[in-house]
């Protein structure tokens, strides 16, 4: 299918599939803003709302190269598409303009410690008062409730916490945490994905709920079900590269760089003992089920390394596609983001940030022919949206220029 066939019936006069969504976004780092970042990229229309001396994540470095003032990669990527909107939420005007905002919302989203906004008086209990059908998203390290809610949690505690860290790595190594912030991530995403299915449920009803999302049990959740087997007192060993049933699955060296690839049926094996010379191999029982090669894995690792060892990168790869193998170059960052695929697939767009300049940044993954996403606007200056949102809320210039006098705005 040609990219323009995908989108030949696509509507222009929306934003997205949540357009006409309001989304109070009131997170910080990074679980919380990336739950409003998925919002946002659908078409919702979020309101950022910061303390006045901004969030930590426009302080991240690195920074974008030739930005001035200097923007955060982690600011660009996380707060696009919102609008950004300053308040001091612990004092009593700040509560009472964010009750007002609430009001107009479908959503909010907060990631403080549990129990923070209930000291703060704009908890969940307090929003529902001015806004019955609001659905109040609370992304936390542990949950609202249970034994360790109120503990202190970030990324890297929680993938410890999961279990995910004791298999991650290479088996003669220690445990290792992912190289991105995964538990982030998915409490991000698992959030996102409750909110849209609260919206569905109070579309249906008019009923708006709380909904809970904790790093570490969106963690445990996509563990594959290796937390059932741990509960089992199965044995789960560290196998870097490999895995379990899948034979021969490793990384291998080519002469110029190195691949990933993969046998993951019977089928093919037989493919590839034929490919590697040894058709003999094809139908031994010692290789020709899973069992078996489970049973003769550095031999089979080998022999796949063998032939990896005499060609290139790209010779491999077209060789294992010719025979429809599971085979892929092992790319740095850099490499994937000069593939022209990423920027066919809008992976990667060219995004004004704030003082003019464009940067590349991430674009939504999900793909709609009747309601296209887009990143439609960079991360925003802090406070860049604060005057028209007091507007839209019944406050005007003249009280807008009380409230920054006295630090609320």
């Amino acid at each position: 299918m040609e990219k323009a066939d995908f989108y030949c019936r696509a509507r222009r006069d929306l934003t997205g599939p949540l357009h006409g969504v309001r989304v109070l976004d009131v997170t910080t780092s990074w679980a919380g803003p990336m739950c409003a970042c998925i919002l946002a990229d659908l078409g919702a229309d979020v309101i950022k709302i910061e303390a006045p001396t901004g969030e930590v994540v426009r302080r991240l470095p690195p920074m974008l190269p030739a930005t001035n003032p200097p923007v955060s990669f982690a600011q660009a990527t996380v707060n696009r598409n919102k609008r950004s909107f300053t308040l001091e939420l612990r004092s009593p005007m700040g509560r009472d303009i964010f009750m007002k905002l609430a009001a107009t919302a479908d959503i909010v989203v907060q990631n403080f410690r549990p129990g923070t906004f209930d000291k703060w008086g704009i908890g969940y209990e307090e929003v529902r008062a001015v806004k019955r059908d609001i659905i109040y998203v609370s992304v936390s390290g542990y949950g609202q409730f249970g034994p360790i809610h109120d503990r202190v949690a970030y990324d890297p505690l929680a993938q410890a916490m999961s279990g995910f860290m004791s298999l991650n790595g290479e088996p003669d190594a220690g445990p290792m945490k992912a190289p991105t912030y995964l538990c982030d991530d998915l409490g991000g995403l698992h959030g996102a994905i409750g909110a849209l299915a609260a919206l569905r449920h109070r579309d249906q009803t008019g009923e708006g709920q709380h909904i809970d999302v904790a790093m570490l049990d969106a963690m445990m959740f996509q563990s594959n079900g290796y937390l059932t087997l741990g509960a089992l007192d199965l044995p789960l060993d560290r196998l870097g590269n490999q895995f379990y049933f899948s034979v021969p699955t490793n990384t291998f060296r080519c002469r110029d760089g190195v691949v990933m690839a993969g046998v993951l049926l019977d089928t093919h094996w037989k493919v590839l003992a034929n490919m590697l010379g040894h058709p003999e191999l094809a139908d031994d029982e010692g290789f020709a089920t899973i069992p078996g090669r489970m049973s003769n894995r550095e031999r089979c690792n080998q022999l796949w390394a063998e032939w990896f060892g005499e060609r290139t990168v790209d010779e491999a790869v077209a060789e294992c596609e010719r025979q429809s193998l599971p085979c892929a170059k092992v790319r740095s960052y850099n490499e994937a983001a000069r593939c022209p695929n990423t920027r066919e697939r809008e992976m990667l767009l060219d995004v004004p940030q704030q003082d003019g300049s464009a940067a590349p940044i991430t674009g939504p993954p999900v793909k709609f022919s009747r309601t296209p996403t887009t990143i439609r606007s960079g991360a925003p200056a802090l406070g860049a949206h604060t005057d028209e949102i007091l507007k839209e809320v019944g406050i005007d210039p003249a009280a807008a220029i009380r409230l920054r006098k006295d630090g609320v705005i």
